[in-house]
């Protein structure tokens, strides 16, 4: 039995565990084993004899005066015919054979024993590698279990699952690969380490090993997404201004790059510099769709809008939508992309619907009204700007709490929220009128005014158009200088002359009737009429 314990000492060294451990699960292994055997309700306890190596079992019984319980109690007489110095308080150990304990007692003894052994080993390795996430680990395959690998990482054995492999890619048994530690499992049929060839962390520790700067830390990697087998975009950041992060990853014609795309079975690698600055960072995350402009919808949320031009769009989302899966999954953010189109036809709709429904009442804080009045707008039913402009002083009045003073407020809000749109387009003040429309008033007043009616005789060689009551010399001084020098029969569009876009209908009808030849007529029948 001596050889009990060495196959004890073998078996720990070989699991990695404590022999003790296996000590006590070979003892419980025997207490099952006798308990099944000897059918009974004594107290059994299982010791190893150190100078013989077996393990022995033993009934433990209390010396009493007066035995009530023979399974569990021996009066003191009996407990020194086993131990003379036996006193009444104490434990009697009883010896068990082991001798007659059958097959189906061994068998149970084995199943317990590799239960324990189990266990143990579970608890070893959870507590070896529950810190050592993310790890790049050395492995070995071993075998397939369906579509799942186990690999051999040296101690210990490791489960590939299907769900972390690339699909691109597949093992033969003796293959070595690199694995991240995904995690480990303590119950279950699956129990143990989880390796992945599919998660970001691999890429990250590939680089750490093929980029110097990323391992001595002046280069910093900020994020990483993946999708295994077809692309990642990692973001990096330099702590030195003098290192091109980008550049310090991509290494001389790429061969550092190149390296970690081998390694993953041609995977496209995006590298990006990381900016603190959303727009900048989600600019370069979209790399290579170029970005038209960037709205942040909402900060707190992390929610941005994405424009792009028409031709860039499919460019932007990429296949099957994984070029903004990617950066929006890098960044953290979410991000709606829009072509130039969607989003034009998205603002029209918008106004459409303003237009259609009017615009808010809200919209009077901007114009001086207290946020209480619209309060009390909104419960009277009172929606929109345009409704609130419908009705007369008496109606808003009518409404609970509104004074002549309130509705006055109401008023010149409204009438302010009006002017805005009266306003745009008009010059203002300090803006000089054109020069052409000031001659051409300037004329029509010195022929039509008859308090003045020696001027138009001051003029030597005018003579007054009997339609328009202008004079001809005049009129001709007032046309613009593209106006004379059109050919012959053109037909002038007048709203496109600066300058006389303000003249009388009358006076346009007649430039455009006389044109060029009209005047030169007018010259010469002047000069006939002074010869």
């Amino acid at each position: 039995m001596a050889s009990i314990y060495q196959s004890i000492e073998m078996l720990s060294k070989e699991k990695g565990i404590d022999p003790q451990i296996v000590l006590d699960a070979v003892k419980d292994a025997m207490l099952a084993a006798a308990r099944k055997h000897f059918r009974s309700a004594e107290d059994l306890i299982a010791d190893l004899d150190e100078g013989t190596g077996n393990i022995q079992i033993y009934s433990v019984k209390q010396v009493v005066d007066a035995v009530e319980d023979p399974l569990k109690q021996i009066s003191l007489q009996s407990a020194r015919k086993i131990n003379k110095d036996a006193e009444i308080g104490a434990e009697i150990r009883e010896p068990k054979p082991t001798d007659v304990l059958g097959r189906i007692s061994a068998q149970t003894a084995k199943q317990v024993i590799l239960q324990k052994v189990r266990e143990a080993e579970r608890d070893t390795v959870f507590s070896e590698f529950q810190g050592r996430y993310g790890e790049l680990v050395n492995c070995v395959v071993k075998r397939a279990e369906g579509q799942d690998y186990i690999v051999d990482m040296g101690k210990t054995e490791a489960r590939l699952p299907k769900k972390e492999q690339s699909r691109v890619e597949s093992f033969s048994l003796g293959d070595r690969v690199r694995c991240v530690i995904k995690g480990v499992e303590r119950a279950g049929k699956n129990s143990g380490v989880i390796v992945s060839r599919a998660a970001p962390e691999l890429v990250m520790r590939l680089f750490e090993q093929e980029v110097p700067e990323i391992y001595d830390g002046t280069v910093a990697i900020k994020a990483c997404a993946r999708e295994a087998g077809e692309r990642t975009k990692i973001a990096v950041f330099s702590r030195d201004r003098d290192v091109d992060s980008v550049g310090a990853c991509v290494g001389m014609k790429g061969m550092r790059v190149q390296s970690i795309i081998r390694e993953l079975r041609g995977e496209k690698i995006d590298i990006i510099e990381y900016s603190d600055d959303p727009i900048q960072y989600v600019t370069k995350a979209l790399n290579p769709a170029k970005i038209s402009r960037v709205t942040i919808i909402e900060a707190a949320d992390k929610h941005m809008e994405v424009v792009v031009d028409d031709l860039q769009l499919s460019l932007a989302i990429g296949k099957r939508g994984q070029n903004v899966r990617l950066a929006a999954k890098l960044m953290g953010w979410k991000i709606d992309i829009k072509s130039e189109e969607e989003k034009r036809r998205e603002m029209e709709s918008r106004m459409a619907d303003m237009v259609i429904s009017g615009a808010p009442v809200s919209v009077l804080l901007d114009h001086g009204l207290e946020e209480s009045v619209i309060e009390e707008l909104v419960a009277a039913g009172i929606g929109t700007v345009e409704k609130v402009g419908s009705m007369t002083p008496e109606e808003l009045e009518a409404i609970p709490n509104f004074s002549e003073e309130t509705v006055s407020q109401i008023q010149t809000a409204v009438v302010s929220f009006y002017g805005q749109y009266d306003d745009e387009g008009q010059p203002s003040e300090d803006e000089a009128a054109p020069t052409d429309a000031e001659a051409i008033e300037e004329a029509i007043d010195k022929s039509t005014n008859p308090e003045e009616p020696g001027e138009a005789s001051e003029s030597p060689g005018a003579f007054e158009n009997i339609e328009t009551g202008v004079l001809e010399s005049d009129l001709a001084r007032g046309v613009p200088a593209e106006l004379d020098e059109t050919d012959e029969g053109e037909v002038l569009d007048l709203g496109r002359v600066e300058g006389l876009s303000g003249a009388p209908s009358s006076l346009r009808e007649s430039v455009a009737s006389g044109g060029g030849e009209g005047e030169k007529e007018a010259e010469s029948d002047t000069i006939g009429k002074s010869e």
